[in-house]
């Protein structure tokens, strides 16, 4: 497997993959990505930034999708019931929208993901990785966990939904 940023191209793909988690979401009576985000301009404007990502397989089809960044997440500045492990105003690596195809769920994709992006802070001298989560999304909160992140506390998005914030300190 490897990671590429994303292209325009991808982006049917994308959305396909986007699909199928929110199909999968929905199925675990999950609200999360069920109001139209995100959506083809969302990752238009990922790809833009140089923030979209896009992860193939030896056969080269795209099994998985995420965000990542070294920009600051505007909705982690405040952060209810805890608090960050490094301060938020020292540089990190952000991670949002990550999913699956429904058809290379299981096959540690999202850890090789987590892993690359451990490595491309390290090599930057960025201390910590920040994530967060929908409150019922177990899956995520479980693989996260698993990979040694830290819960810190409630944040809320730009449109007011509630998210369960974790970060990892990268050494």
């Amino acid at each position: 497997m490897k990671i590429r940023l994303s292209v325009l191209n991808d982006v049917p793909r994308i959305l396909e993959i986007i699909d199928d988690a929110k199909a999968l979401l929905k199925s675990l009576n999950i609200d999360q990505w069920q109001n139209g985000y995100p959506n083809a301009t969302q990752i238009e404007n990922d790809i833009s930034n140089n923030e979209s990502y896009v992860i193939v397989n030896e056969e080269d089809t795209i099994v998985a999708t995420t965000m990542f960044t070294l920009r600051k997440e505007p909705t982690y500045r405040k952060i209810f019931d805890g608090n960050w492990i490094i301060d938020e105003t020292k540089p990190y690596g952000v991670i949002h929208r990550l999913a699956m195809s429904k058809d290379f769920r299981g096959k540690g994709i999202a850890n090789f993901v987590f892993e690359n992006f451990h490595q491309k802070l390290q090599e930057k001298g960025v201390q910590s990785l920040k994530i967060d989560t929908h409150e019922d999304n177990k899956i995520m909160q479980s693989l996260i966990k698993k990979m040694g992140y830290q819960y810190c506390g409630i944040i809320y998005t730009n449109y007011n939904a509630k998210r369960l914030a974790f970060e990892k300190v990268i050494s």
